[in-house]
């Protein structure tokens, strides 16, 4: 991130990285930092927006506690309307998931585990960017409202070797002696990378491994570490669009755990 960026009405984008930096048992990478969601309602009471993502996580892999005193922070213009929390499903939904249908069953939890994505920052997705378009932008010059100029995802900008060695000094600061990988994105852009066996994605290191979830013992930059291969929690818990492939694979994985 090479300069600030804002979110609707002013938040601006943050990093969201691990906060314990005390060794962990397990490291968990993911792809991007979610945000806090607000439902924004016009000055009659009309909802404009349902989930108007308006500030970067409080935490990483946040589980949504205390969304409405930081919606309550931003502040929107007379005139503009007003902001309240979205639905649960909106806000923290990747991080209950995460301890629910992954720590848990693999006998983990937040004290043990250190927590990464390739990608510190929160993005913009397109139906952020479709909602912000039609609801927003035609406000902008009315009530002096900032731009908003979070970026969208690109699977580039975290394939580097810069994002790599930074994920690799967290890794070397945990001390964990396991990896667990969120869906195809940080097989393909920080395993494959470093190891001598290219993973293509999370089918290949099912095989690898022999079964969703196990762990497949191999060496990334000179250390040998375990690698466990699970879906996004997105996907596990059926959230949005996801894979319903891999919901049936990951519920019949925890059974079997």
């Amino acid at each position: 991130m090479t300069k600030p960026y804002h979110f609707p009405f002013g938040s601006t984008l943050k990093p969201v990285e691990q906060e314990d930096r005390g060794p962990k048992d397990l490291f968990v990478l993911g792809v991007y930092a979610s945000a806090v969601h607000a439902r924004w309602l016009d000055a009659s009471g009309k909802s404009l927006v349902n989930a108007l993502a308006v500030a970067s996580e409080p935490k990483i892999f946040w589980d949504g506690t205390d969304a409405r005193s930081i919606i309550a922070k931003i502040k929107v213009p007379n005139g503009a309307g007003s902001l309240q929390p979205a639905a649960d499903k909106f806000n923290g939904p990747s991080g209950s998931a995460l301890d629910k249908m992954f720590l848990k069953p693999l006998g983990y939890s937040r004290a043990n585990t250190w927590l990464c994505d390739l990608l510190p920052e929160s993005r913009m997705n397109p139906s952020q960017a479709k909602a912000i378009k039609r609801a927003y932008e035609p406000l902008v010059e009315r009530f002096t409202l900032p731009l908003a100029t979070i970026p969208a995802f690109r699977k580039a900008e975290s394939n580097t070797t810069e994002r790599r060695n930074a994920i690799l000094d967290e890794l070397a600061t945990s001390k964990a002696k396991t990896l667990l990988v969120l869906g195809d994105i940080p097989i393909q852009q920080f395993v494959r990378p470093l190891c001598d066996t290219k993973v293509r994605n999370l089918d290949h290191l099912k095989e690898l491994a022999g079964g969703y979830g196990k762990p497949w013992r191999t060496t990334i930059d000179g250390r040998s570490i375990d690698i466990i291969g699970l879906c996004h929690p997105r996907q596990a818990a059926g959230l949005g669009v996801g894979s319903a492939k891999w919901r049936a694979i990951h519920e019949e994985w925890m059974k079997r755990v």
